[in-house]
């Protein structure tokens, strides 16, 4: 009988109702509790790389008793601004190209093909596999060039084998990885908070007018915004994969997995806040987050400790890789007559071509870079955000992301060591010295764009 083709099966609900949620697919639709908490977690992991691991007991070593102002601040632009980022793209669907459309085709094709080499094959994955060398490998095998080749050619054989499935990412990721990787940063987390190294120790000259500027700052060379404009992309494709076709759904567990991603990451840094400010008598002589981290685990647990910090490191360094490779996969594998399968092993064996030229030599690039496209990302982010306010977004896109190129080329330059191609107002700018000189000059020809915007579509509705 058509009323009760379903009732045998599932005779709790009733049969019509069944049979109309399976024939519409609504029932189809949805993730369970389970799907959507391995989503987030999956979302996390790609963001959680060495470098915020790192970073943090580094600003919390120098906050010192304004540990949690410095926090706020370092939270608000390493958290905040990825989040805002996701949920931008979640908006639109996922894509970088969607959130470019304003500038046109050729413009927004050039940026996103620029962001997407920066953050995947040029410098981001192959710096994943040396930073994870280097901390997690390098203390037991040293760091020999033979030693490095081995490592990275078994990190990226895995990094590849976890990419060529990109439907699988939450399945291998969220559910099984991720759950190892909090698993040591919960201890190491925990010991942090509750077996610190010290008191908590003074503060840094630069924290004690301004803590709370200056952890925003510092948040803000975090650069995950650049690495959640690509990951928007794996976010949707992973929802899709499981079967979800409604638009507005994906948006919502785009989101829901963004803010998940974010709780994590805020627990990550505030625990590695307190161990930096708390470790200045066994490390008060650091130059970095990675000494930090050394000196806390040899002090607290040993040798277990380095092995501790090597687990963590390496599977950071390896779900943010094979994030990077799947969405620069699923993006170059629409641009190019190339399967994705192939786009992504062409991809992975170029990064490990780079990677093999070792850290020094791909951070003394990759910087500079990163500063010149960083302001542009948070730029575009935020005019997309707030699209509703635009009656015509290209006369308002088009302007301001152009002036915010110019001032972040220059803020680029200035990173490179190459202060003589900046001119002299550039420099007299405010928060030039921190990287933020093109701040000023975006917001100004952003006023300017908006009102010309409202300007002209009141001559439009005239003429009308």
């Amino acid at each position: 009988m058509p009323g009760n083709c379903c009732a045998w099966r599932f005779p709790i609900i009733p049969a019509g109702n069944l049979c109309r949620l399976l024939c519409c697919g609504d029932l189809m639709q949805r993730l369970s509790r389970f799907d959507l908490l391995a989503l987030g977690f999956m979302t996390f992991a790609l963001f959680l790389g060495a470098g915020n691991i790192i970073f943090p007991p580094s600003v919390g070593m120098a906050a010192g008793a304004q540990l949690w102002s410095a926090a706020c601040g370092f939270l608000l632009t390493g958290v905040g601004l990825p989040l805002l980022t996701v949920v931008a793209l979640a908006r639109v669907g996922g894509g970088l190209p969607r959130l470019t459309a304003p500038l046109g085709a050729r413009a927004g094709g050039l940026l996103a093909i620029v962001v997407y080499l920066t953050i995947g094959p040029l410098f981001a994955t192959p710096r994943t596999a040396v930073v994870a060398f280097e901390m997690g490998m390098a203390p037991f095998s040293g760091s020999s060039d033979l030693a490095l080749g081995l490592y990275s050619l078994a990190y990226f054989a895995v990094a590849l084998f976890l990419s060529l499935n990109p439907g699988q990412l939450v399945d291998r990721i969220g559910k099984w990885i991720t759950p190892v990787l909090l698993s040591a940063l919960l201890v190491l987390g925990g010991a942090a908070l509750l077996v610190p190294a010290g008191a908590v120790g003074n503060t840094a000259p630069a924290y004690q007018s301004a803590p709370l500027l200056q952890g925003f700052l510092q948040g803000y060379l975090t650069m995950d915004t650049l690495g959640a404009l690509v990951f928007g992309i794996v976010i949707a494709t992973a929802i899709r994969d499981r079967g979800i076709s409604n638009e507005a759904l994906i948006t919502r567990y785009a989101v829901i997995a963004g803010v998940i991603a974010a709780v994590g990451l805020s627990l990550v840094y505030l625990a590695l806040f307190y161990l930096g400010a708390t470790s200045q008598g066994i490390a008060g002589e650091a130059q970095n987050g990675v000494q930090i981290l050394s000196s806390y685990v040899q002090h607290t647990f040993g040798v277990a400790g380095s092995v501790l910090l090597a687990v963590v490191i390496t599977l950071a360094c390896l779900t943010t890789a094979v994030g990077l490779l799947t969405a620069c996969g699923e993006f170059f594998s629409k641009l190019l007559p190339l399967s994705y399968r192939s786009v992504v092993i062409a991809l992975g064996v170029f990064s490990l071509l780079v990677a093999n030229q070792g850290l020094t030599q791909l951070i003394s690039v990759s910087v500079p870079v990163l500063v010149g496209l960083y302001p542009l990302a948070i730029v575009l982010v935020a005019l997309s955000l707030a699209d509703r306010l635009w009656c015509q977004p290209r006369r308002v896109f088009v302007p301001v992301m152009a002036v915010t190129l110019v001032f972040g080329l220059f803020d680029g330059f200035n990173a490179a060591g190459l202060q003589s191609w900046v001119p002299a107002v550039c420099k007299q700018l405010p928060l030039a010295e921190q990287g933020l000189g093109w701040l000023l000059p975006a917001s100004i020809t952003l006023l300017l764009a908006a009102a010309f915007d409202r300007l002209r579509a009141g001559v439009q509705l005239q003429v009308e």
